[in-house]
């Protein structure tokens, strides 16, 4: 027996899209209005590698090619935006979706904000 996939004639008009932009690398994920994921992506993906996974570009590249991907397989027309991280691919990205052809119903900062933090280590005695 094959390992095939099941040809997809699923049809996802409403979607959410989910970036993380962390310092090292951009990922990207769209998913349905359920939650379940239909096109996925990273820098690494795309031949990027070590610091260059990192940059603006990368972020680009990888945020259009999975659009793409989920507008191609899905059509997908509309999407929520969720964006988590303060990396240098996080503005990028968000400039891919906005020239793509989806119709942005929101944007969502979902960065995660201590409100205290750890605690401090104990004070040194010499």
């Amino acid at each position: 027996m094959k390992n095939q996939r099941k040809s997809n004639n699923r049809v996802v008009e409403t979607g959410n899209i989910y970036i993380v932009a962390t310092f090292n690398n951009t990922l990207v994920t769209v998913s349905d209005e359920k939650g379940d994921a239909i096109a996925t992506g990273s820098s690494g993906m795309f031949g990027f590698a070590g610091t260059r996974k990192s940059t603006p570009y990368a972020a680009t590249v990888t945020t259009e090619a999975t659009l793409k991907k989920a507008i191609s397989n899905y059509g997908l027309k509309r999407a929520f935006i969720y964006v988590k991280g303060i990396g240098p691919g996080r503005e990028a990205s968000l400039r891919a979706v906005k020239a793509s052809i989806l119709e942005i119903e929101g944007i969502i900062d979902v960065t995660p904000i201590p409100h205290n933090g750890v605690r401090p280590p104990k004070v040194r005695r010499v």
